[in-house]
C-alpha cells in the first residue's frame, strides 16, 4: 500500500477523486445547482404529457454524468413534481432515475468514474490504460442496454410484469404508490444562497469537459485514444477549480478561506473511493507478483474456453455487485483477477474490462442495498421494495441479453 504513492500517476487518480468531490461540492455551494433546478423546474410546464415527463426525467438523467448518487438527487428531484403532477407511477420515475445514474457514468468517464476505471485497468499493468477504456464503452452491453431501453419503453407503453401493474394502478386511480406505501429521505435544508446561477454549473462543467477532451488530444498528438487521460483529468480538475474560485470571489459568494474548507469537505465523501483505489492498486500489485492469473488460467485451461470467458467474468461480477450492492468494490475485487486471466488466454484487454465493468453496474442497478437505489427511492418518492420488485424484472431481462452479447463477443473474437 505504500508502494502505490511511489507511482506517480496512482498518486495522482487518488488526488483527482478526492478533488472531483470537492468540484461537486463547490457547484452545489457556489449556487450553480440551485441555478439549475431553477432553470429546469420554471420551463417544466412545456411538458403535457406522461410520456413527454418520464423522456424529460431520462434526458435529465443523461446531463448529470458525473456522479451516480449526485445524478439521483438532481434527476429525481427536478423531475418529481413534473412526473407527480402528471400520473407518473413513483415504481416507473424511480427505474428511469435509476437506470439514468451510474450507467450513464460508467459510458461518459469524464469524471471521477473515468479516473477511477483507468486507475483500474492501469493497477493490471496494461501499457495504454486510457485507450482500453475507451475501447471498452461500446462493450459495456448492460449499461448500453439499460439507458438506451429506457425512450424504447417510454414511448411505446409496453411495461410488463409489477411495473404494467404499477402503472395501470397510477393512470386509472391516480394512486402515485401502493396504498400505504411510499419513501421518503428527509434531508436537512441547504442554507439560503445569495446567487443561484445557472451559469455556476455551466461554466466549470463545460471548462472540465473541454479541458479533459483537449488534454487528451494534445498529449495523444491528435488522437483522444492515444491521450494520457490522467493528466488530461488532472488538468481539468485543476482549471476547474480555478474557476470556481474566481467565481466565488468576484460574486462574493464566499472568501477564500471559505472555498479551501468546502474543498476540504467535499472531499470527504470521496475518501471511501479513495481508498478502494489504494486496495485496489495494491492487489493488482499483489495478484502480479503471485502470478493469479497465470496459475488460473493453468487450472481453468482445460474447463474453461476463451470464448466463454468473457461471459463469465460478466456473471461473476454481476453475483457480487449484487451482493454487495457495490459496483465500484466488485471492480476492484474482480478487475485483479479477470484482466491477467484475459491476458493469458488471449482475450482482448478491452473487452475483458467491460465485461467486469458491466457485471459491476448490474448490481448497482438491481440490489436494494445499493447506494443509488435508496437515493433513487428517497428523490422519487418511491417505497424501496416496490423499487426491486418493478425494476428487478427488467435488470434480469437486460442482463441475460448482456451475457449473450459478451458470450457472441467472446466467440466472434476467436475465430
Amino acid at each position: 500500500m505504500v508502494a502505490v504513492f511511489a507511482d506517480t500517476d496512482n498518486a495522482i487518480i487518488i488526488f483527482m477523486v478526492l478533488l472531483l468531490g470537492s468540484v461537486t461540492h463547490l457547484i452545489e455551494q457556489n449556487g450553480g445547482i440551485n441555478g439549475f433546478v431553477q432553470l429546469m423546474t420554471e420551463k417544466r410546464s412545456i411538458i403535457g404529457s406522461r410520456k413527454a415527463a418520464q423522456f424529460f426525467t431520462w434526458i435529465m438523467g443523461l446531463l448529470v454524468f458525473t456522479s451516480g448518487t449526485l445524478s439521483t438527487l438532481l434527476t429525481g428531484a427536478i423531475a418529481r413534481p413534473l412526473n407527480d403532477a402528471l400520473k407518473v407511477s413513483h415504481e416507473k420515475a424511480a427505474f428511469i432515475v435509476h437506470s439514468t445514474s451510474t450507467p450513464v457514468c460508467v459510458l461518459i468517464p469524464l469524471s471521477g468514474w473515468g479516473a477511477f476505471m483507468i486507475g483500474l485497468i492501469k493497477a493490471q499493468d496494461i501499457p495504454n490504460a486510457t485507450e482500453v477504456l475507451v475501447q471498452s464503452i461500446p462493450l459495456n452491453f448492460y449499461a448500453i442496454i439499460t439507458v438506451f431501453i429506457i425512450p424504447l419503453i417510454i414511448f411505446s407503453g409496453k411495461d410488463w410484469g409489477p411495473m404494467a401493474r404499477a402503472e395501470k394502478r397510477a393512470k386509472a386511480l391516480g394512486e402515485l404508490d401502493e396504498p400505504g406505501k411510499g419513501y421518503s429521505l428527509h434531508t436537512e435544508k441547504a442554507k439560503a444562497l445569495p446567487v443561484s446561477s445557472f451559469w455556476n454549473m455551466l461554466i466549470p462543467i463545460a471548462a472540465m469537459l473541454i479541458v479533459i477532451l483537449g488534454g487528451l488530444i494534445i498529449t495523444g498528438k491528435g488522437s483522444i485514444l492515444q491521450g494520457d487521460g490522467i493528466k488530461a483529468i488532472m488538468w481539468g480538475v485543476i482549471i476547474t477549480l480555478l474557476i470556481i474560485a474566481i467565481q466565488v470571489k468576484t460574486q462574493r459568494l464566499m472568501t477564500m478561506g471559505e472555498f479551501g474548507h468546502k474543498l476540504v469537505n467535499g472531499a470527504g465523501p470521496m475518501l471511501t473511493v479513495a481508498f478502494i483505489l489504494v486496495l485496489a492498486f495494491s492487489m493488482g500489485s499483489l495478484v502480479q507478483t503471485l502470478g493469479t492469473g497465470q496459475f488460473l488460467a493453468a487450472k481453468l485451461h482445460n474447463f474453461v474456453s476463451a470464448a466463454f470467458l468473457p461471459a463469465i467474468i460478466f456473471l461473476v461480477a454481476a453475483i457480487i455487485s449484487f451482493s454487495t450492492g457495490s459496483s465500484m468494490g466488485t471492480m476492484a475485487v474482480v478487475m485483479p483477477l479477470a484482466m491477467p486471466l484475459a491476458m493469458t488466454l488471449g482475450v482482448a484487454s478491452a473487452l475483458a474490462a467491460a465485461a467486469v465493468f458491466s457485471g459491476s453496474i448490474f448490481g448497482d442497478h438491481g440490489s436494494p442495498i445499493s447506494d443509488t437505489t435508496i437515493m433513487s427511492c428517497s428523490t422519487t418518492g418511491c417505497d424501496v421494495m416496490d423499487h426491486i420488485k418493478t425494476q428487478l424484472p427488467y435488470a434480469l431481462v437486460f442482463a441475460a441479453f448482456a451475457a449473450l452479447f459478451y458470450l457472441f463477443a467472446g466467440f466472434l473474437t476467436q475465430i
